[in-house]
């Protein structure tokens, strides 16, 4: 291990044990390699080990649980610092508010804030780290009711080129506040944030899954709902094809099926009502057919973690991703076409994600991307395992994107693209100049330009 000249701090080189622990991802089919390695829990071992960059000349990157490693740049030839700050969440419940460390994951923050009746913005997924979704906007089961959850970040804290700590907020260097959310990454090491919380004492929220025989009907019940459903409900409608696997309840691995899964927030204490907004979407599609697993309840926050069952271990994923406008019948019969029953469809999971609603409805404050202006996200992913080839994988998610592309708005949501190399686009041509002015003065060096979002800079 190769040691930085101040006490605790290290630098891991290939094939150290600590580097293996250090440049871990998620997403196995994108591994990270750079030329050496630091797990930080500590601001000190953050400024330390940008001076060992500076005077490697190599270039910093940044993550903490590696599920986007294959939608940012390679990560080669460069000091790679995994974030995991000490100090655990803090939740203010009176402000309403969370300080997060860099490196947490979902699962410990809706824990906490569930013990005060509050919740947050989260991912679907309680593994995936709060700082990577936040900077890249965010779309969470409450997102109609709430909008991106970067809206809610309150304050950021980080350590710039210039190895010295910082808190941003909306007051002290708003300039650098707002390029930070969303702005496509390239700013500095971000070492915490805060979060604004809100109600949430109870929760419907759950999952559905039909035979795909019925996706037809099913789809178009659900599309229809979506063009005037209540903001305090967000959804999603997925063709899955699960393996059977001691995770996959065996009803989901007897063949293709449709999901319908989401929350219907009760923030303000109207369970009746809830109640009401969830019969309207379920109601109906319940009486298309029978599911063959139904586990929508009134419940607690923290469930709405559990409800899309995104994976809790680390795989190799090949997918893609657009912002699609109204799809209308056409649209909907595209998407059974090359997803739904007899499609051929490698993929595991592929839906679409509602949006509409506060998602619609950039907030005054807001950061760079402050919301979306399409209907739905879609997403496809699948693994290379089971005799799937990943070349087979990546030619149906190209066939997708052909069937698709007549609503596709050309705008992506960051933390959904899959791969580096797909179109990307998230920001206007004059945010993109904004914020690569905010980077100039924090970071004239270019030393986090591999960071950068490949659509968030006109630096090349």
């Amino acid at each position: 291990m190769t040691t930085i000249d101040e006490p605790g701090t290290s630098i891991a080189l290939p094939a150290e044990p600590a580097y293996q622990d250090a440049t871990r991802v998620f997403n196995l089919a994108a591994p990270a390699r750079p030329a050496a390695a630091l797990t930080a829990r500590t601001v000190e071992e953050i400024r330390a080990a940008l001076r060992y960059a500076e005077s490697e000349g190599l270039p910093v990157r940044v993550h903490t649980t590696g599920h986007a490693s294959a939608a940012v740049r390679p990560i080669l030839d460069s000091l790679l610092i995994r974030t995991r700050l000490t100090g655990g969440v803090e939740i203010d419940a009176a402000r309403r508010v969370a300080r997060i460390p860099a490196g947490t994951c979902w699962g410990a923050v809706v824990e906490a804030a569930c013990e005060h009746g509050l919740t947050a913005a989260h991912g679907s997924s309680a593994t995936v780290g709060v700082v990577g979704y936040l900077l890249g906007g965010g779309m969470s089961f409450y997102g109609r009711k709430r909008g991106l959850a970067a809206n809610s970040v309150r304050a950021i804290e980080l350590v710039t080129a210039d190895g010295e700590p910082r808190r941003v907020d909306a007051s002290a260097d708003p300039e650098l506040f707002w390029a930070l959310r969303g702005g496509g990454g390239g700013f500095g090491v971000v070492t915490a944030v805060e979060l604004g919380l809100f109600p949430a004492a109870e929760v419907i929220t759950g999952a559905a899954y039909w035979p795909a025989a019925h996706a037809g009907r099913l789809l178009s019940v659900w599309r229809r709902w979506t063009l005037d459903a209540p903001w305090d409900v967000t959804t999603s409608m997925r063709m899955m094809n699960l393996p059977r696997a001691p995770n996959v309840p065996p009803e989901l691995a007897a063949g293709p099926t449709l999901c319908v899964d989401g929350a219907v927030l009760c923030e303000d204490g109207d369970l009746a009502g809830a109640s009401s907004h969830a019969e309207d979407l379920l109601g109906p599609l319940r009486a298309v057919a029978e599911p063959v697993l139904d586990t929508w309840q009134t419940t607690t926050a923290s469930a709405v973690l559990h409800a899309h069952m995104d994976p809790d271990q680390p795989m190799p994923v090949i997918g893609d991703h657009l912002l699609l406008g109204e799809l209308g019948a056409d649209g909907a019969a595209e998407f059974l076409r090359v997803l739904g029953e007899g499609s051929g469809s490698p993929l595991i999971a592929a839906g679409l994600r509602q949006l509409g609603g506060a998602y619609s409805v950039p907030p005054p404050d807001a950061g760079a991307l402050g919301h979306f202006e399409a209907r739905y996200s879609y997403a496809g992913s699948g693994v290379p395992m089971g005799g799937v080839t990943a070349e087979e994988l990546r030619a149906h998610c190209e066939k997708v994107r052909e069937a698709l592309g007549p609503w596709d708005t050309g705008r992506t949501a960051p933390s959904f693209v899959e791969h580096f190399g797909q179109p990307q686009g998230h920001l206007t041509e004059e945010q993109v100049l904004a914020v690569d002015r905010v980077r100039a003065r924090v970071d004239p060096g270019g030393l986090f330009r591999g960071d950068i979002a490949p659509n968030a800079t006109a630096l090349g």
